[in-house]
Order: structure tokens, then C-alpha cells, then sequence
């Protein structure tokens, strides 16, 4: 039990190399085999709703239509932007569009995309994440935070996995050009070594500060003490990342790729940069330096993003695709 919610971890078998292919069918095979597990302890499903279009969409499509259930997708970023460049990842997931009942995804961007792949655009909907606002909301004393931080400079955050397409190696290099400014880099991942090693190429190791994998409640600590956030992806769905830094009040700046444009709508909240390259990021932020920001502003603007929104939004579509299937 989670949260007085029954919870069930099907095992499937993952075969090395050509278990990309094969991972769909069986998850599926195990689906199947749990929710006839349900059905007999007298629990029958009305819908299943699935997150993540491959393997778990397709999956969940198959056992939708092995057992007579209809099918909910929902699409969150790279599922669409990476993998569904595949040949064969493609046909299955455009196979699972056409059957499912709707398909939901997080930004305009993602229907978009699946719009163009051939999805039928009547049953493509968005549905917006929401933040925890009463964990991400601006901090009671902000200048005591950053003092208890350490944060003496204009402080800006760069948070997400250490991976290349997160882009901190463009953070590292846009700091180098702008002075007395901090970066503070949260996360953790296989590029780690890498980022350090540039930092000390670039000799900005007295202004980078890697911190890590964080708790929640830190990374809100220090999103409401930082200046500005900083998103340097190749590609987000939606950045959450983006939306906890506006409910902390604090303003931010991201590559106009997919869903941020979407988030980042106002010149009064954040800074898009004019292309992904570290001199462009170097001035956005410069910019976001200049700016007088009005916290109040941009935390009321993140108030859009609810979670309670989201659920009502998304139970919606789940509550008419299941009616349509009697």
C-alpha cells in the first residue's frame, strides 16, 4: 500500500540488445497477467491509463486489447522527440495512437508533433503538470536563506541530470563570460567528471558549486533563495524545473524548445534565449541581471499550474473515454 493506494510491480522478462523491440509485448504479458489477477479478487477496471508511450504505451495498449479495456496515453517528451524517430518504436506507437480512446501529453508542442506523425488531433488533448505549491512558494525570508545558502553573488541554478542534452556544459561556458555571477549546478550523472574538468579548463571553479542530488524540500529552499533559474535543454516536454522556480517567485531562462515557450509567456516572469549556444545563454542572462523582477508576479503566474487542475483535467478524459466504450 502507497498513500491507501494498492500498488502492483508486474516482472517482465527484459532480453539484452533486442529488448527494445520485445519489451512492449511483454509488458503486456504482464499487465495482462495482473489485472486478471484483479478481476478475480472482484476488481474490474473500467480504463487503463498509461504514462510514457514506449514501451509502456504500447504495452498498455496490447493489453487493452487482449482484455477489452479501453486505453488512455499519455506522452511526456522524449518519448515523442527521440524514440518515436525510431523505425520500429514509430509504427508501434502510431499503431497505440489509433487505438487508444484519447491520448493526453504536457505541452501543446508534444500534440503537435503527434499531430504530424498522424495521430488523429480530436483525441490529442493537453494536460498540463502542476507544481506543489505548497513546497515550491516563495520563502518567508528570503535574505536569510540566502545567507544560511551562501549565496553572496547573483545566484543561478542549473538543475537536472547530468547529461549532455541538459546542457550544463552551456551554463558552465555562458558563466565564464559573464563575472561575478554563481552557478549552482544540482544533479547527478554520467557527465559529472566531464563538467568538472571544464569548469577547471575555464577557471571558474571560485563561482561553479555542483551540488548534487538534492531533497525536495532543499531544492525548493534554494530555488526561493537563487536569482534566477537557468534551462539550457536540447529538448523538455515540460520542465518542472521551470514551474517550481516561478511558484518560488524566483524568475527563469530557457531555450525556446517545446514545451517552455509555453511556460516562459511573458518577459515578466522569464527569458527565452535567442538560440541554444553558450553566448546566447551569456546574454539572457546578462538581461535577467538587468531586469527588475516582481517575485509577487511570477509566483501568482505559476498559480496556473495545479495539481489539482491537472487531476480534474485528466479524470475528465479518462471518465468520457471509459462511458465511450459501453
Amino acid at each position: 500500500m502507497s498513500a491507501g493506494l494498492l500498488v502492483r510491480y508486474g516482472r517482465y522478462f527484459l532480453i539484452p540488445k533486442i529488448g527494445m523491440w520485445l519489451t512492449p509485448f511483454a509488458m503486456a504479458l504482464s499487465t495482462v497477467w495482473e489485472i486478471k489477477r484483479l478481476r478475480r479478487s472482484g476488481f474490474h477496471p473500467d480504463i487503463i491509463d498509461a504514462y510514457y508511450l514506449y514501451p509502456d504505451g504500447v504495452a498498455a495498449t496490447l493489453a487493452g486489447k487482449w482484455l477489452g479495456i479501453p486505453v488512455v496515453l499519455t506522452a511526456l517528451g522524449s518519448d515523442v522527440s527521440e524514440i518515436a524517430q525510431l523505425g520500429v518504436p514509430r509504427k508501434m506507437i502510431k499503431w497505440a495512437l489509433r487505438q487508444a480512446k484519447a491520448t493526453t501529453a504536457v505541452c501543446r508542442a508534444i500534440v503537435n508533433s503527434l499531430g504530424v506523425m498522424g495521430a488523429d488531433r480530436g483525441k490529442l488533448h493537453v494536460v498540463e503538470h502542476g507544481v506543489d505549491t505548497e513546497l515550491f512558494t516563495m520563502p518567508v525570508d528570503r535574505e536569510r536563506s540566502r545567507q544560511e545558502l551562501g549565496f553572496s553573488r547573483f545566484t543561478i541554478l542549473s538543475v537536472g541530470n547530468l547529461i549532455s542534452l541538459k546542457g550544463h556544459d552551456l551554463a558552465i561556458r555562458a558563466i565564464a563570460l559573464v563575472p561575478d555571477v554563481e552557478l549552482q549546478i544540482i544533479g547527478t550523472g554520467p557527465d559529472w567528471s566531464a563538467l568538472e574538468k571544464l569548469v577547471k579548463k575555464l577557471d571558474v571553479g571560485d563561482r561553479v558549486v555542483f551540488r548534487g542530488a538534492l531533497p525536495q524540500a532543499q531544492l525548493a529552499r534554494m530555488m526561493g533563495a537563487a536569482d534566477l533559474l537557468i534551462n539550457c535543454s536540447e529538448r523538455e516536454g515540460i520542465a518542472n524545473v521551470l514551474i517550481e522556480a516561478l511558484a518560488c517567485g524566483t524568475p527563469v531562462a530557457a531555450t525556446a524548445v517545446w514545451g517552455s515557450p509555453e511556460v516562459v509567456t511573458s518577459e515578466h516572469i522569464g527569458i527565452l534565449f535567442r538560440s541554444r549556444d553558450h553566448g546566447a545563454i551569456a546574454e539572457g542572462i546578462k538581461a535577467a541581471i538587468n531586469r527588475t523582477w516582481d517575485r509577487g508576479e511570477i509566483c501568482r503566474h505559476a498559480a496556473r499550474y495545479s495539481w489539482l487542475d491537472t487531476a480534474a483535467n485528466h479524470f475528465e478524459i479518462l471518465a468520457i473515454a471509459a462511458r465511450s466504450s459501453h
